[in-house]
């Protein structure tokens, strides 16, 4: 059984620690530094975290809620792969509430809120030539902001529930979309907002959303290893990256 490293980890003192352990070991599987097949023990996991057993149990049956993780009973949890199916079907499911999210936040036009993005389109700036993971957790800030700007703040607690295996094709994809690119849909979505167009808003986030559909083939084909399925022909094609936008 493989140990598990934890470079620069450490519990904070405090706080429940079976999240936190939960969180730590997400992130490593999101990160691919646990590739599918890393086999996890209870025992080992416990010594490196110098914590009970309980609060890792914990931890592998949030992961293995995710899909991120197989529990095995008597022969240890194991990494899963990637599942093609489950990025697709996340995708789609945060299409469809992120969407209407943005939608409603072009309607309300708060003023404050369109001041809140533009500063967080400048951070998003300064970290594209960074390390994904500063750019990534900017993302998730960002999209955070729109749902609460909302008002449905739980609907980004629903996605959160069901992006895992996105969020490990979309730290793969920085090799095939550059951060910059990804700022400047941001920036067009901020934009429409701002405008007050609805519509807009609405087809550029789709857009955005769209864009791990044309990543997805080539991640999975150059790294075959990490997924248990592999894209269909023209099943990427599903629903086009590029939509016609309504110009009132």
């Amino acid at each position: 059984m493989s140990v598990v490293a934890m470079p620069d980890f450490s519990l904070e003192q405090g706080l429940p620690v079976g999240p936190q352990i939960y969180r730590s070991l997400r992130l490593q599987i999101i990160r691919a530094q646990l590739l599918p097949g890393s086999r996890l023990s209870e025992a080992e996991c416990a010594q490196e975290f110098d914590v009970s057993r309980q609060p890792v149990r914990e931890a592998f049956i949030k992961l293995s809620e995710e899909g991120l993780v197989e529990v095995r009973p008597q022969r240890g949890t194991l990494v899963r792969k990637i599942s093609i199916a489950a990025v697709l079907e996340a995708r789609f499911v945060r299409e469809a509430i992120e969407a209407d999210v943005v939608k409603r936040v072009a309607e309300l036009g708060d003023p404050g809120i369109i001041t809140e993005l533009r500063n967080q389109l400048r951070h998003q700036r300064a970290a594209a030539a960074a390390a994904p993971d500063s750019f990534l957790a900017l993302d998730e800030l960002f999209h955070r902001t729109l749902a609460e700007a909302a008002g449905i703040a739980h609907a980004w607690k629903v996605v959160e529930g069901i992006k895992a295996q996105m969020d490990r094709v979309r730290y793969l994809s920085f090799g095939h979309t550059p951060v910059p690119k990804l700022v400047i849909q941001h920036n067009h979505i901020v934009d429409a907002i701002e405008q007050g167009d609805q519509s807009i808003a609405e087809q550029t986030m789709r857009v955005h959303l769209r864009e791990i559909l044309s990543d997805l083939p080539a991640i999975s084909a150059a790294r075959p290893e990490l997924f248990d399925d592999q894209v269909q022909q023209g099943r990427e094609s599903i629903y086009p990256t590029q939509l016609p936008l309504h110009h009132p």
